[in-house]
């Protein structure tokens, strides 16, 4: 079970950290998807850091079962928070990323408790 528990960890954290860099990158085309949903470009580096924050917690929670446990409770309510900014803004055709992003956060959720 732990070794599930590495590889959808480490998965979802290279995940986090990909939208972080985008995030980070402030290109027009990112910055306009997240302003069709009510995010402000000013906002985009804290949304990076809480995601960065989060890939770490899952990375060092492999090693100590409370971080993990926290990191990924954390992306998955980052990722509702997500969910509920673009059913807001009625932006069903990008929905499906912040689903697959909670969907992969709940897995390693309940491996990392399972794994405990």
């Amino acid at each position: 079970m732990f070794v599930a528990t590495v590889v959808v960890s480490v998965l979802l954290a290279a995940l986090l950290g990909f939208a972080a860099i985008r995030k980070l990158s402030h290109r027009d085309r990112v910055v306009q998807s997240y302003a069709r949903v009510g995010v402000p470009e000013n906002r985009l580096n804290t949304l990076a850091a809480i995601l960065l924050a989060g890939a770490a917690g899952l990375i060092l929670g492999l090693a100590w079962a409370p971080l993990g446990v926290a990191a990924a409770t954390g992306v998955i309510c980052y990722f509702a928070g997500a969910v509920a900014f673009h059913l807001r803004a009625h932006d069903a055709k990008n929905l499906p990323v912040p689903l697959a992003y909670a969907a992969v956060a709940v897995v390693a959720l309940a491996l990392r408790l399972a794994s405990s």
